[in-house]
């Protein structure tokens, strides 16, 4: 089943989503390095693009 670069970015963006709500959520996670992560989390986020093609890329040369 392939996939959109539409329809990657915005799996992609609801995966971050429901990981920084999950980290937001435990009681364990540290305030301050949940700030750095949600950071991280949210510039994959933005370079989705880039990482659908990286992904495509490596499939296309499997085949």
């Amino acid at each position: 089943m392939d996939i959109t670069q539409e329809e990657f970015g915005e799996k992609f963006q609801e995966t971050v989503d429901t990981l920084i709500l999950a980290m937001a959520e435990h009681e364990e996670v540290n305030m301050e390095k949940f700030y750095s992560m949600a950071c991280v989390l949210e510039n994959l986020a933005f370079f989705s693009p880039v990482i659908y093609g990286a992904i495509t890329k490596a499939k296309s040369k499997e085949i």
